[in-house]
């Protein structure tokens, strides 16, 4: 909700149940990160509630220009990389635990829940179970330490204001491999900006968000990006069963692209 104040505007947000943990997760990272973080005026985290300082403008408004991905990715990783320290806390207090060893257990509870798929859709996402573990168990191995990972990192939540750009809107987040933050902001830059996947911003941008990370992560990432469009899904569960039946028809067109989005994974 926009707040007409005194000299600009404050949003005050009333988080869902669902992200009873947002308030505090916000205003912990803007301690520690206020320059890449929206600017946090007051928390009543009994309530859900957030008043937040005017962030700008979404990037979306601006045309998604990958230029603005380019210098705000590195950002965001040095910011994951920087909460993998207060990882634990972050579970502790609410964030979901979408480490990738409680990823084959999602999965489960994925595949026994109610899905808006066609029948051989089910059986091809049941059937690339044992595949799934043994990629959680690779990337594992990998060993990137997980951290905060926003899952919602596209045109409407990344703010250009001042010449700093900010990321807003952390009711989605969760603790997990830091890279799966990416799924949704490629997904946007093909959808919205109509980028084909050979397209050399994507690996610009790839390049630009690993290097606060270190070198020779490039197939790190692509595991990654390749089990992060599940865990993508997994998170969606927890989503839809906080909604009434009847919030769920509407829910379900979205969730239907998000896993057919994974399912196109199996195929590689």
């Amino acid at each position: 909700m926009r707040v007409p104040v005194a000299g600009g505007v404050t949003w005050f947000k009333a988080c869902a149940q669902v992200q009873a943990f947002e308030p505090r997760l916000t205003a912990a990272l803007y301690g520690r990160w206020p320059d890449r973080v929206t600017e946090v005026l007051a928390v009543d985290e009994a309530r859900g509630w957030l008043l937040l300082g005017d962030a700008g403008i979404a990037v979306g408004e601006l045309g998604n220009p990958p230029e603005a991905w380019l210098d705000a990715l590195p950002l965001y990783a040095e910011l994951q990389k920087g909460e993998t320290a207060h990882a634990p806390d972050h579970i502790v207090h609410g964030v979901p635990d979408l480490r990738t060893a409680a990823l084959p257990a999602g999965y489960g509870r994925l595949l026994a829940g109610e899905l808006p798929l066609a029948n051989d859709e089910v059986k091809r996402l049941g059937d690339y179970a044992p595949r799934f573990t043994k990629l959680c168990a690779a990337l594992a191995d990998l060993g990137v330490k997980e951290s905060v990972q926003h899952d919602d990192l596209h045109i409407r939540n990344l703010y250009s204001y001042g010449g700093k750009l900010r990321v807003v809107d952390w009711g989605d987040s969760s603790i997990a491999h830091p890279f799966f933050s990416l799924v949704v902001t490629f997904r946007f830059l093909e959808e919205f900006n109509h980028l084909v996947p050979e397209d050399s911003w994507f690996r610009r941008l790839r390049d630009a968000y690993l290097e606060p990370w270190g070198s020779g992560l490039q197939e790190t990432f692509e595991i990654a990006i390749r089990v992060g469009s599940f865990a993508r899904a997994i998170a969606w569960t927890r989503q839809r069963a906080a909604l009434p039946r009847a919030a769920r028809p509407d829910f379900d067109r979205e969730f239907a692209i998000i896993l057919r989005r994974a399912l196109a994974q199996t195929r590689q």
